[in-house]
């Protein structure tokens, strides 16, 4: 294991399938003091309406289902977002389903905290930990793989 430290003021990606932006904005909205002293991430329609309905600067990107949830994933292996807050809807089939399990594995992979429903975006952002350095610690997957081709050698 090796530490990665998340800084104090946290990049936070913020991403809705279209069944919750209206969840995911009305949380913005209640939480926007708070959200106000960090570096907001958004995908597409997620971020313009953000933006539009709170005033909060967003770093817009793509849409999601055109490779905004790829863009995202890409930003936390570069260790370029802290959080990702993703209301996805589980009762709505999505035609970028792969795109979605892509962005939630490597939010895992790189141990960053993930909020998929409101209840957790709440324990997440009211937790003490967003107003300090967080010292997350990331598996080493390079010893893993390592490890791997060791075993394909025999």
């Amino acid at each position: 294991m090796k530490a990665a430290p998340l800084p104090t003021q946290k990049r936070i990606a913020l991403v809705a399938h279209d069944g919750r932006k209206d969840d995911l904005l009305e949380w913005v909205q209640y939480n926007r003091a708070t959200l106000a002293q960090h570096f907001l991430y958004g995908t597409g329609t997620t971020g313009k309406i953000i933006a539009e309905n709170t005033g909060l600067p967003v770093k817009r990107l793509i849409s999601g289902p055109l490779g905004g949830d790829q863009q995202i994933g890409a930003l936390i292996a570069e260790r370029n977002i802290d959080i990702l807050i993703f209301f996805w809807d589980p009762l709505e089939q999505q035609p970028h389903d792969p795109d979605v399990k892509a962005l939630l594995r490597i939010a895992v992979v790189y141990n960053i905290p993930t909020a998929s429903n409101r209840s957790t975006a709440d324990f997440l952002i009211s937790s003490p930990l967003m107003a300090d350095v967080y010292r997350r610690m990331l598996p080493d997957y390079q010893r893993r793989l390592r490890e791997a081709y060791e075993e394909d050698d025999d």
